[in-house]
């Protein structure tokens, strides 16, 4: 299954509505765009929204696919490896550890910097490992690379649940 059939919702150029389906694209030659679709360069044009449903850990790879692809299509395919690497870990403890969906949002600001938000349905605030033994466990790392590799990240909490985010900027 394809990334576009498993996560077809899109935003409008509204920002707040959302509508199944492909953005549709201007109409060849006459210059203008159709009703609902976004004008040429339009921030709408950076940005990809994508939900998951509980437990859906092969999602995680569609994710990552979809959102190379847009970095490419943004012209910042250099943002990938890393962008691609800490969102999977955001979306993959979203998924993990609060056994709720997952919204998954990806913008690129006008000053190239690459913003990433993870929402999830817990109020739960994420954490490092503190047992004594974790240096030698399987997982437990996300975050750390998280700190490592990202030019600054955060959790805000919302009234249904937190978003986890980071940034990257062009290096």
């Amino acid at each position: 299954m394809d990334g576009q059939s498993r996560f077809p919702r899109q935003r409008t150029s509204s920002g707040d509505a959302y509508r199944s389906g492909p953005v549709q694209a201007p109409v060849a030659g006459t210059g203008t765009t159709l009703p609902g679709a976004p004008a040429p360069g339009c921030a709408v044009h950076r940005r990809l929204h994508l939900t998951l449903d509980p437990a859906d850990l092969v999602g995680v790879g569609a994710v990552r696919r979809r959102l190379r692809s847009a970095l490419s299509h943004w012209g910042v395919p250099e943002l990938s490896d890393t962008a691609e690497l800490l969102s999977s870990e955001l979306v993959t403890n979203a998924l993990l550890h609060t056994g709720k969906g997952a919204v998954f949002d990806a913008e690129l600001g006008s000053d190239h910097r690459l913003r990433i938000e993870v929402q999830d349905g817990t109020s739960r605030l994420p954490g490092r490992r503190r047992d004594p033994e974790g240096e030698y466990a399987t997982s437990g790392r996300g975050l750390l690379l998280v700190e490592a590799l990202a030019d600054s990240w955060g959790v805000q909490l919302r009234g249904d649940g937190k978003v986890t985010w980071f940034e990257l900027a062009m290096p």
